[in-house]
C-alpha cells in the first residue's frame, strides 16, 4: 500500500504496485492495442525483428492485466475482446507471418500448425467447461465457519489457475506454443513450432486430467441435498439460541464486528447468520459459529430451528427475508448512535425492538415520528464501551494526544456530514502547528468511495502528517524507542495473527476455508484478549512519543485510540457518542452551515463539546482547555450527557444487553405454543366438518 509510506520511499515501491496506479490504466491497454498492430505489420511485412518484439510485449502486457488490473480485462470482455480472442489473433498473425516469411510454399506445412493451434483451444475449452462442474460440485449451499464440517467430504481446492483463472491459464499454456512459433520465425526448424505447439496442448491436457479427476465421485463434496440435511441435522445438536444477523458489502463488516464480543457474551448458544459467501472472510476473529446461507429458501430453515432472536447491526435490502420467520424475533441494534437521520431509519419499525443506547435515542426516534412505537424502543446501553479507560485528567508529558476521527461522506452529498472536505486540512494544519501535539488520524473506512474530493482531501491530510514527521525526525533523531520495542511489536503481531487469522493458499476456495475454519481451541477467546492487550501495549511503545500517526489499518482500533488520546476531534457520528463514555474532552466540526447555537440545538451530542468552524480558528483555546482543566467549560456536561445518550452506568451494560436478549428470547416460546394449541384444537373441528360420506368411508 502507498498509504503510509513517506514521500522519499515512493519510488521504492515495487513494480506491481505501480501497476496498480491511475497512469498504468491506461498505459497497458493502450501497449497492449500497440502490440496488436505492430504484430500486424512485423506479419504482413514481414518483420522478424517487429513480429518478435510485438509478440513478447504483447503477451507480457496481457499477463500484467490479468495479474493487477483485472477490471481492465473485465471491460475488454464487455467489447468481446476476451482474452480468448486476443490469444487467437496473436497466434493467428503468427502463422500468418511464418507464412509470409517463408519463400516457399509451405502452406500445407502450416496448416498442420493451425490444427494443432485448433486442438490446443479445443483442449482449453474443456478445461473451462470442467473447471466450471467442478466449481459448481464444490459450491455448497451453506458455508461454514467454527463448525465441524467434515462430515460433507470437503477436500483442499484444485489449483486456481485451473478453476478460477481461465485467461491466465489460457496465457501460461499458450507460452510454449508461442514460443515455438517465434522460434521458428527467427529462422529455426518448423519442428519447434511443432513442440511448442505439442506442449501447450499436453499441458491443457493434463489440466483436463486433474479436473477430471475432481468430479469422480470419491472426491467431490456431498450434494447440496446432502449438505443441507447435515446442516438441519447440526442445528438440532447445537440448539442455537441467539444470534446475529448480517448482510452488507465488503466495506461494512466491521458493523458486525463491533458487536462480536458482546454477542458470544450473551447467555445461550450464540450463532451468526451472513448472505454473502465473501463476508466469511470479512468477520473478525470469532468464537461464534458462523454460517452462511445465501439462498432465501434455504435461509427459512432457520424456522424450524431453536433459534429465538437475532440482533441486527444494521439495515440492508436481504433483511426482509429474514423478518418473515414468525418464530423468531428480530432487534435492531445499529452500528452506532449519532444524530444523523441514519440513526432513525424509518426501517426500524419493521423490527419486534429497537435496542438503543441511551434516552437521547428513545428521543429521537420520538421526534422523528418514523412509526417506532416508544413501548418497542428497549435501552441496553453499548456493552462494547466496556473496555474504554475513564478520564484521568489533564495530559502528563510533553505532548497531548489528539485523534481526528472524522466520519465519511454519506450517501446523500450533506456537508455536514463530514469535515474532511472543508475542514479537515485547517484542522490538522492547526493541530501541526502546536509542538506539544501529537496527533493520530483514523479517517473512516468509507471515507471517499461516494466523493472523489473526500478522497483527495485524506490524500493531503496524510502528506500534511508525513511532512511534519519528517521535520520533527530531524529535530528529535536520538528520541526515538529501542530497536527492541520493534521487534516486540513484530512479535505480539505475529501472536496476534496466529491466533486470529488462518493461513490459506492462493487457490482455497470456500470449501477449502470450511475444512480447515473448524471448531476453535478451547480458550481461545481469551488467548486472543490477552494477546490483543499486549499487542496495544507493544504498538504504543513502537514509535516516539512526538511521532504523529496515520491508522487506516483495524488494529488498533478505534476504542483502542480512545484510551490514549487526551482530546478527540470529529464529525458528527456515533465515535462521539462512544467516545464520551471515557468523558474526555472533544470537539466538533460544524461544516453544515449552520450557526454555532443553531447547531447545537440541531445536534444534542454536540452540547457538551467544543465546536470547530471551518477555518479551524479554535484549536489553541480547544488545546488550552484539555492542559488546563480548570478552562474546561464542559467537564459537568459531558457527564450529564452521557447519562443521555449511553444511560445508567448501573447495572452495566452488558448486563442490560443480556436481559434485553433473555426477555425477547422467550417470546417465540409463547408463539410456539399458541401455534401447537391452535392445531391441536383444530383436529375436532376438522373431525366434526366431515361429511357423511366420509364417514361411512372412514367406517368401511
Amino acid at each position: 500500500m502507498v498509504i503510509g509510506l513517506e514521500p522519499a520511499k515512493l519510488s521504492a515501491i515495487p513494480p506491481p504496485a505501480r501497476l496498480r496506479t491511475a497512469a498504468a490504466r491506461v498505459l497497458l491497454p493502450a501497449v497492449l492495442a500497440l502490440s496488436f498492430a505492430a504484430q500486424a505489420v512485423g506479419a504482413l511485412l514481414p518483420s522478424v525483428p517487429l513480429l518478435v518484439a510485438s509478440t513478447t510485449v504483447g503477451l507480457a502486457a496481457d499477463m500484467a492485466l490479468h495479474r493487477w488490473q483485472r477490471k481492465v480485462t473485465t471491460a475488454l470482455g464487455k467489447l468481446h475482446a476476451t482474452v480468448t480472442v486476443r490469444q487467437v489473433i496473436r497466434d493467428l498473425l503468427l502463422v500468418t507471418g511464418l507464412i509470409r516469411i517463408s519463400n516457399e510454399d509451405y502452406e500445407t506445412k502450416y496448416l498442420a500448425l493451425v490444427c494443432g493451434l485448433l486442438l490446443f483451444y479445443a483442449l482449453h475449452f474443456a478445461s473451462q467447461a470442467l473447471a466450471i462442474l467442478v466449481r459448481r460440485t464444490r459450491t455448497l449451499p451453506v458455508v461454514t465457519r467454527n463448525i465441524d464440517a467434515s462430515p460433507l467430504l470437503l477436500s483442499p481446492a484444485p489449483p486456481a489457475l485451473l478453476t478460477q483463472r481461465s485467461g491466465q491459464r489460457l496465457l501460461a499454456f499458450g507460452l510454449p506454443s508461442a514460443a515455438g512459433l517465434l522460434t521458428t520465425a527467427v529462422g529455426g526448424s518448423a519442428w519447434w513450432a511443432v513442440a511448442g505447439i505439442a506442449l501447450s496442448a499436453a499441458l491443457a491436457l493434463v489440466a483436463n486430467g486433474i479436473l477430471l479427476r475432481r468430479l469422480l465421485p470419491g472426491r467431490r463434496p456431498v450434494t447440496s441435498k446432502q449438505a443441507l440435511e447435515w446442516f438441519d441435522a447440526w442445528l438440532a445438536e447445537y440448539q442455537p439460541t441467539v444470534g446475529m444477523y448480517f448482510s452488507g458489502g465488503t466495506s461494512s463488516a466491521y458493523q458486525a464486528n463491533m458487536w462480536l464480543e458482546p454477542l458470544s457474551r450473551l447467555e445461550g448458544r450464540p450463532l451468526i447468520v451472513l448472505r454473502e459467501r465473501f463476508m466469511m472472510n470479512q468477520i473478525a476473529s470469532t468464537d461464534v459459529p458462523i454460517v452462511c446461507l445465501p439462498k432465501v429458501a434455504d435461509l427459512m430453515r432457520l424456522e424450524h430451528s431453536t433459534l429465538t432472536m437475532m440482533i441486527h447491526p444494521s439495515n440492508s435490502g436481504k433483511t426482509s427475508q429474514v423478518l418473515r420467520i414468525p418464530t423468531i424475533k428480530h432487534a435492531f441494534v445499529n452500528h452506532g448512535e449519532s444524530d444523523k437521520l441514519s440513526s432513525c431509519n424509518p426501517y426500524a419499525k419493521a423490527y419486534d425492538e429497537v435496542w438503543v443506547a441511551g434516552p437521547a435515542a428513545r428521543e429521537r426516534y420520538a421526534l422523528a415520528n418514523v412509526g417506532v412505537d416508544d413501548n418497542d424502543v428497549v435501552e441496553i446501553g453499548r456493552p462494547q464501551l466496556d473496555v474504554i479507560e475513564p478520564y484521568a485528567g489533564a495530559p502528563v508529558g510533553p505532548y497531548t494526544t489528539v485523534l481526528y476521527a472524522p466520519t465519511w461522506e454519506g450517501w446523500d452529498g450533506n456537508p455536514g456530514n463530514t469535515s474532511v472536505i472543508e475542514a479537515g486540512e485547517n484542522i490538522v494544519r492547526a493541530l501541526l502547528a502546536d509542538p506539544g501535539v501529537r496527533l493520530l488520524y483514523k479517517p473512516h473506512p468509507l471515507t471517499g468511495s461516494v466523493d472523489p474530493r473526500a478522497a483527495s482531501a485524506d490524500t493531503r491530510i496524510q502528506e500534511m502528517i508525513r511532512a511534519a514527521n519528517t521535520l520533527r525526525a530531524a529535530e528529535h533523531s536520538d528520541e526515538r524507542p529501542a530497536p527492541s520495542a520493534a521487534a516486540e511489536l513484530a512479535r505480539r503481531t505475529a501472536e496476534l495473527d496466529r491466533l486470529t487469522t488462518s493461513s490459506f493458499r492462493a487457490s482455497a476456495d470456500n470449501t477449502e476455508r470450511m475444512l480447515f475454519q473448524s471448531v476453535p481451541e478451547p480458550g481461545r477467546a481469551e488467548a486472543v484478549a490477552a494477546a490483543t492487550a499486549a499487542w496495544e501495549t507493544a504498538y504504543w511503545a513502537s514509535f516516539p512519543a512526538w511521532e504523529h500517526r496515520i491508522i487506516t489499518e483495524a488494529r488498533p482500533t478505534v476504542y483502542a485510540c480512545f484510551n490514549v488520546a487526551d482530546l478527540l476531534v470529529s464529525d458528527v457520528s456515533s465515535v462521539i457518542s462512544d467516545y464520551l463514555a471515557s468523558e474526555k474532552p472533544y470537539a466538533v466540526a460544524n461544516t453544515s452551515g449552520l450557526p454555532e447555537q443553531d447547531f447545537r440545538d440541531t445536534f444534542p451530542t454536540v452540547r457538551a463539546g467544543a465546536v470547530l468552524t471551518p477555518d479551524a480558528s479554535g484549536v489553541p483555546a480547544l488545546l488550552e482547555s484539555v492542559r488546563h482543566p480548570e478552562k474546561d467549560t464542559h467537564a459537568e456536561t459531558r457527564a450529564e450527557l452521557k447519562r443521555h445518550l449511553l444511560g445508567p452506568s448501573d447495572p452495566p451494560s452488558a448486563v442490560r444487553f443480556n436481559e434485553a436478549a433473555r426477555a425477547l428470547s422467550a417470546v417465540p416460546g409463547g408463539h410456539r405454543a399458541g401455534t401447537a394449541a391452535r392445531a391441536l384444537a383444530a383436529i375436532p373441528a376438522q373431525r366434526d366438518t366431515r361429511s357423511p360420506l366420509d364417514s361411512r368411508h372412514v367406517r368401511r
